[in-house]
């Protein structure tokens, strides 16, 4: 079986987008990272404990044992659901767990890996986990196989060099400050930054379906703000995205340097 070393998910509009999959030694050092986690949490709680066990040995040894294993197994469950696929070991070392297609991760997932945790870890230092990982094409673990997750890494992404992408200064859009103003109060964070995502990975999507993503954006964009037909007509919609991108971004950041106050001598 080969091995694949990155996880390609295809999304209905033909866009293909490709994830680095984490390997078993980053998932062995993230793991023992959040078992120092768990260890430090259990050993706080284990010194509340004592006071129960002055009272009774039994039953506080008891609590001690359960305790454990609900810090153990909830550590993960809680962590990976508020951090979206992330834990102390993961976020530190840039991994995440998603979903194998690449769609929203359930608690039911969460859950079910977390819970053959138990099983992966036999019969020491995750012994059926890792050989699960070195023989599955995704690196996946009995958990990950049973939720239909896996891990990936998320590398840091170096800013991106604005000039370049966007290339020539000339804006027909930005003609109209009023209405560029107003696109950029409409327009969310999270929508240009998809946008701009778009443009980075261009060269690497089909033609058709590069065409077909940047004519729906630039809907989007014309939906909502509706510049003038001089300003629009003649370019082409991955170009209206750029023009649009070069509103959002570089000539915003240039207004927020015009009012920064002058640096002291």
């Amino acid at each position: 079986m080969s091995v694949a070393s990155s996880l390609q998910i295809k999304t209905p509009e033909g866009v293909v987008f490709s994830l680095i999959l984490a390997g078993p030694v980053s998932r062995f050092l993230a793991w023992t990272i959040d078992l120092a986690c768990v260890a430090a949490i259990s050993s706080i709680l284990g010194k509340l404990i004592m006071l129960l066990m002055l009272i009774s040995p039994d039953l506080g040894g008891a609590v001690r044992m359960v305790l454990y294993f609900a810090v153990s197994i909830g550590y993960g469950m809680v962590l990976e659901w508020k951090w979206r696929g992330q834990t102390v070991g993961k976020k530190l070392l840039r991994l995440r767990v998603m979903d194998e297609h690449g769609l929203k991760l359930r608690v039911s997932q969460i859950v079910v890996r977390n819970l053959l945790r138990g099983v992966d870890a036999l019969p020491l230092l995750y012994g059926v986990g890792g050989v699960a990982c070195l023989l599955s094409r995704r690196a996946q673990r009995l958990g990950d196989f049973a939720a239909n997750t896996v891990v990936v890494r998320t590398p840091k992404i170096a800013e991106p060099d604005l000039d370049q992408i966007l290339g020539t200064t000339f804006n027909s859009l930005a003609e109209h400050p009023h209405l560029a103003a107003r696109l950029r109060q409409r327009v969310s964070p999270r929508e240009a930054t998809a946008a701009l995502q778009a443009l980075l990975r261009r060269d690497q999507l089909e033609a058709t379906a590069r065409l077909a993503l940047f004519h729906e954006l630039a809907a989007h964009f014309r939906a909502a703000v509706a510049f003038p037909e001089e300003a629009t007509e003649g370019i082409t919609d991955e170009q209206y995205v750029r023009n649009v991108l070069d509103i959002l971004f570089r000539r915003m950041q240039t207004v927020i340097a015009t009012r920064l106050p002058p640096e002291p001598a």
